[in-house]
């Protein structure tokens, strides 16, 4: 069985893409199992100890569709010991005010509720007024902006891949 649950929210495929991208850094099928929130159950959250979850920030600042979904019912999952690792998909540049913001709701709740979150990342290198997703300095897990800064993904998520994989120990 797979080590790692990665769970995702999509609105127009960039995040399954992602998601997708971030599987193959981090090992393969054989290490981490894709979910796409819109078919998973929260059971599903309960078979891994590791979870990866990516969600974009819609609109101004909101949850992708799926995930505001079953937000509420997050409540309903034990998250104690387990690893949570996060990436973002969002527009620093047309949404300034609000880049990731997905991304640091979902970390919040689910650190409310006990997961413990690994994969910070620097937040140097973007160019955003403000930010949810912003914890002491740094992004709660991954940002990504397919819109302004594609050509910066594959190494960004390669990097932040080897650093979730060492703090899993996979």
């Amino acid at each position: 069985m797979s080590k790692i649950g990665l769970f995702f929210g999509t609105q127009t495929g960039n995040t399954e893409t992602l998601a997708e991208q971030i599987q193959r850094a981090l090992g393969g099928e054989a290490v981490a199992l894709l979910h796409d929130v819109a078919d998973a159950s929260l059971s599903d959250f309960e078979d891994f100890d590791y979870l990866v979850i990516g969600c974009p920030t819609w609109n101004v600042g909101e949850l992708q569709s799926d995930w505001e979904a079953i937000y509420d019912d997050l409540d309903e999952i034990d998250f104690s010991g387990k690893q949570v690792a996060y990436f973002g998909v969002g527009d620093q540049v047309g949404y300034a005010d609000n880049f990731q913001d997905a991304m640091g709701i979902l970390e919040e709740k689910i650190t409310s509720l006990g997961g413990t979150t690994v994969g910070y990342w620097p937040t140097e290198d973007y160019d955003f007024t403000a930010s949810k997703a912003v914890r002491d300095g740094k992004f709660v897990g991954l940002a990504l902006d397919e819109d302004n800064q594609a050509d910066l993904t594959a190494s960004r998520i390669a990097t932040w891949a080897a650093q979730v994989k060492a703090a899993f120990g996979v």
